[in-house]
């Protein structure tokens, strides 16, 4: 934990504020299980036309949730002139399925910053 908040602090406030804005938005269609940053953005390395890759955990997913969820991701995005790159899984993709133990989402655990 004092890592993921230790990274917390090497990402850009604005980074953050639109992370925050997103888990804000996304909120409200969706309970949301976890929510983080990762990549360059998390860790403060990246330039202009890198893209923001948040993970996203929730209960399920059908077709209507998702497009609910990539509108918001989209539009958040575009207002802050910003690629945002989900990964979404369910709880029972992370905990049931290979998943659990895949090299990014253990990285995700590890390294991803919390919002």
């Amino acid at each position: 934990m004092l890592y993921t908040q230790t990274l917390r602090f090497l990402m850009k406030k604005n980074d953050y504020n639109i992370a925050k804005e997103l888990k804000d938005k996304l909120s409200q269609v969706t309970n949301l299980i976890d929510f983080r940053i990762f990549g360059s953005r998390a860790k403060n390395h990246y330039d202009e036309y890198s893209d923001m890759d948040v993970f996203l955990e929730i209960p399920f997913i059908n077709n209507d949730l998702a497009d609910k969820m990539s509108n918001i991701i989209w539009e958040v995005g575009f207002e802050n002139y910003l690629v945002i790159s989900p990964l979404i899984f369910t709880k029972d993709e992370i905990e049931n399925s290979p998943l659990r133990s895949s090299p990014i989402v253990e990285n995700i655990f590890r390294e991803g910053i919390k919002v």
